[in-house]
């Protein structure tokens, strides 16, 4: 589809392909391709989106967990709620799907656990945040083209990065301090409606697949989802055809179930709220303090009692606690012998230190890692028996 045809579906208050205020590095032709289908194959063809295949989500899987969700297949789902927001919102889903798709790249080993075992060593040098580093990922850290560093995504994709907010993710928070995003943030207090739907794309996936998740790893049963509104109320519906299937032959139409309710809700309470905004254009939108996407009072409070549960019964089970303790535990150790002897990194990585500091560049290498090549590396930095 061309800009125009794609622009002519799209409403007013939708970033439209012909506007997009465009890269840093300005790109030569284009002809009638949609600027954020670039951004999308740049961004599917870079090595950062490759190895969020071997990224925990939140259950480790180099121990053997093949059904589990990794930081890749969270992301395609993120993408695809993403998209499905913006579609039925009049909204672009070539940008909304973009920014899904590089909303984690930045994400360090071992999910939330590797996180916070980053931010811990980097607090005292601006801390360490995944989005922004998702930022530092596509305008820095990828290196693909001879002419300048980076991805050279537009502004409207790593606007919505450093602007990501879910209940867990305030990357402003982290980088207003950082020029290299003032004109980012300066835009104002929110981004686009295409990047409203990637965060709350964000928030539905991830609450929806842990459930599953749960399940596989025998932390969740029926009986302990039953407690939830959301689970309890599609399951009855669900069970009217199957009720004598078990939770693994019915779990998917129940959650199936689950998502088009949480989308309908979606559609409708953000139709609302864009109508009593009377927002008319993309910089109405990004003037407004609160999102404009968002659930309906009632369907918010099902979604916090059903994210609850998940925290007290899934991230907080202790097979999760074991493996984030074992993944805290292989970062520090880590990072402390880089610190010590900064030889032990890639000449790539070492050269940057007299200008970056030795930290951030550690940091750096350390967030770009897999969860497999991590404890690959441990091995071989720390085992007696370990050569190479």
């Amino acid at each position: 589809m061309t800009r125009d045809a794609n622009d002519s579906l799209l409403a007013p208050y939708a970033v439209h392909d012909r506007a997009s205020r465009g890269r840093r590095h300005e790109r030569a032709g284009g002809g009638e391709d949609s600027p954020f289908d670039l951004d999308r194959h740049r961004i599917i063809s870079c090595t950062a989106f490759r190895r969020l295949m071997y990224k925990t989500q939140v259950f480790v899987t180099s121990g053997g967990g093949d059904h589990y969700r990794t930081r890749l297949t969270h992301t395609l789902e993120v993408a695809a709620q993403a998209e499905r927001f913006a579609r039925e919102l009049s909204l672009n889903p070539r940008l909304a799907g973009a920014i899904a798709l590089a909303h984690d790249l930045g994400h360090p080993p071992f999910g939330h656990a590797g996180e916070k075992a980053l931010d811990a060593r980097m607090k005292d040098r601006g801390g360490f945040e995944h989005n922004v580093q998702s930022l530092r990922v596509v305008d820095y850290l990828e290196h693909p083209y001879p002419a300048f560093r980076g991805l050279n995504l537009t502004f409207e994709l790593r606007e919505a990065l450093v602007k990501h907010r879910t209940k867990y993710d305030k990357p402003s928070e982290n980088a207003s301090s950082q020029a290299d995003v003032a004109d980012l943030l300066a835009s104002g207090p929110n981004c686009t409606l295409e990047g409203q739907a990637a965060n709350l794309a964000d928030a539905v996936a991830y609450t929806l697949h842990d459930i599953e998740d749960g399940l596989w790893l025998g932390v969740l049963n029926e009986p302990t989802l039953q407690e939830a509104t959301l689970w309890r109320e599609a399951a009855a519906r669900v069970r009217k055809s199957y009720p004598d299937l078990p939770i693994h032959a019915v779990r998917r139409p129940i959650i199936d179930t689950i998502a088009s309710r949480l989308a309908e809700d979606v559609r409708t309470e953000s139709a609302r709220r864009i109508d009593r905004a009377r927002v008319k254009s993309v910089d109405d939108v990004r003037s407004c303090a609160d999102d404009l996407l968002g659930f309906s009072q009632s369907t918010r409070t099902h979604v916090e009692e059903l994210q609850a549960l998940l925290l007290d019964r899934v991230y907080r089970d202790h097979k999760v606690v074991r493996m984030d303790a074992k993944a805290r535990r292989l970062i520090d150790e880590l990072f402390d012998a880089y610190l010590q002897n900064p030889k032990l990194l890639p000449d790539r990585y070492a050269r940057r230190i007299p200008e970056q500091g030795p930290e951030r560049v550690i940091c750096d290498y350390i967030a770009g890692m897999t969860d497999r090549f991590c404890q690959e590396e441990h091995q071989r930095i720390f085992s007696p028996t370990h050569f190479e």
